[in-house]
């Protein structure tokens, strides 16, 4: 939390821009970050304007809803955000007794105002991408601050790799709670009594939703890509048919693509996994492309039972490289798969599949022992990595090592625990990930 908005004496703003103006200047340092800039609609979009405007970044809105318990609406139970990002707090559903039914029915009636209002905010466009950005969520105000709070969790749910909280008022202790949310909290004034966010604003009139249309229109003048940034052949939003069930990824190919590295996510996790999210962008950078996607639907991530079946999830992956395969310029580009935990497990299934166009796999703290009797029948040159604090399943990995038959390679990350969380830990991870493929991926120059 930015140490010195608690000492500054009250401020009253003229209007949301002055107070964006302020802001801004408070969040400077930010702009080497090559953020993106996003407004809680609808009061938060003249504000986060003259953010972006002073930062020179992109602008887009960040439209969530809360989801109540049936019986208690103002007790929020978790949130939504757009592109199926779901956030629950499991321990009040618990608490609360919540069926699958209630939780569906409170979700669908949620999502179709939150798919109303972004289509609405943003006539027609699709939202900005942050996966791996640093994001800045920016309001008028905070109050209780629980649905800053919300948009903090969809931010991360969506693979923002930092999330700065910025407002031009808010009260001190509700600061202080949602430190404990975001990377930073940034504000400008926080006032002693706090009684409405209005009364620190002399024009406080509401925003209309053509105001929000017309200052995102405006902001799209000036976000122009980074200098530096990869520029890619396809970038693009994508559905696999998986046996009739459609499963949403994204399709990142750099133009010096010839290999693309279908990543399967473990244990439940979706296509926006930050840890996944780093793995993909340091291929990237190589010339690599990379297929983010959900190996599971929503309700089944919530099954634990779908979440170990290794023939289904190994399906599934055959489904998506049967997918790239039919792609009319994909055609002649070879495909690996990088596992991670159970995702590692279908990777190693899918590739011992016989006839199987996976040239490479790379295992991330991964359960290779799930692959059972394909373990043998794997022909792609294989990688296993592990965290040296991953006692147990460094284990099973050497066990599954002794069955293959295949080019394979243990490696043991010093330190590392099971998620490799730990400073460095995810890029050795990632460094090893990509020189795996760049070496075993055909017509691919490491």
């Amino acid at each position: 939390m930015t140490g010195e908005a608690g000492r500054l004496r009250p401020t009253r703003f003229r209007d949301r821009a002055e107070g964006g103006r302020a802001l801004a200047a408070q969040l400077r340092r930010y702009a080497s970050a090559d953020p993106i800039v996003l407004a809680l609609p609808r009061g938060g979009v003249p504000v986060a304007f003259e953010v972006a405007r002073a930062l020179r970044a992109p602008l887009d809105v960040i439209v969530v809803r809360k989801l109540g318990l049936p019986y208690q609406p103002e007790l929020g139970m978790g949130a939504i955000g757009e592109d199926g990002v779901l956030v629950l707090n499991r321990e009040i559903v618990v608490r609360g007794r919540v069926t699958e039914r209630d939780l569906a029915s409170v979700e669908q009636r949620e999502r179709a105002e939150l798919d109303r209002r972004a289509r609405r905010f943003r006539a027609g466009l699709p939202m900005l991408r942050i996966d791996g950005r640093t994001v800045i969520i920016v309001d008028d105000g905070l109050a209780t601050g629980s649905t800053a709070r919300a948009a903090v969790q969809v931010a991360r749910a969506h693979g923002a790799a930092r999330v700065v909280l910025a407002t031009p008022v808010a009260p001190a202790d509700t600061l202080a709670e949602l430190a404990r949310d975001a990377d930073d909290v940034v504000c400008v004034s926080t006032p002693e009594p706090f009684y409405a966010i209005g009364q620190w604003y002399d024009d406080f009139s509401q925003t209309s939703d053509e105001e929000v249309v017309r200052l995102l229109a405006e902001a799209r003048a000036w976000a122009t890509p980074a200098a530096g940034r990869a520029a890619a052949a396809s970038d693009a939003d994508v559905v696999i048919d998986a046996g009739g069930v459609r499963l949403p990824g994204r399709l990142p190919v750099p133009r010096s693509g010839q290999g693309i590295v279908v990543l399967a996510p473990g244990s439940g996790s979706r296509r926006h996994s930050p840890r996944n999210q780093e793995v993909a962008r340091t291929l990237q950078r190589q010339g690599l492309g990379t297929l983010l996607f959900d190996l599971l639907t929503d309700a089944e991530a919530e099954d634990r039972a779908k979440v170990f079946d290794i023939p289904l999830l190994g399906a599934r992956l055959d489904a998506a490289t049967a997918w790239v395969g039919a792609q009319a310029d994909l055609t002649a580009v070879h495909v690996g798969l990088f596992g991670a935990s159970t995702g590692a497990g279908a990777a190693l299934w899918s590739a011992g599949e016989p006839g199987s166009p996976v040239r490479a796999v790379v295992s991330r703290g991964g359960r290779p022992d799930l692959a059972g009797p394909r373990l043998a029948l794997v022909r792609a040159p294989t990688l296993l990595i592990v965290g040296g604090r991953d006692s147990a399943v460094i284990d099973l990995n050497r066990d599954a090592a002794t069955q293959l038959r295949c080019e394979h390679r243990l490696e043991i990350v010093p330190g590392a625990t099971h998620l490799f969380e730990e400073h460095g830990a995810l890029d050795q991870v990632a460094s090893l990930a990509t020189a795996w493929f760049l070496e075993h991926l055909p017509g691919t120059e490491p």
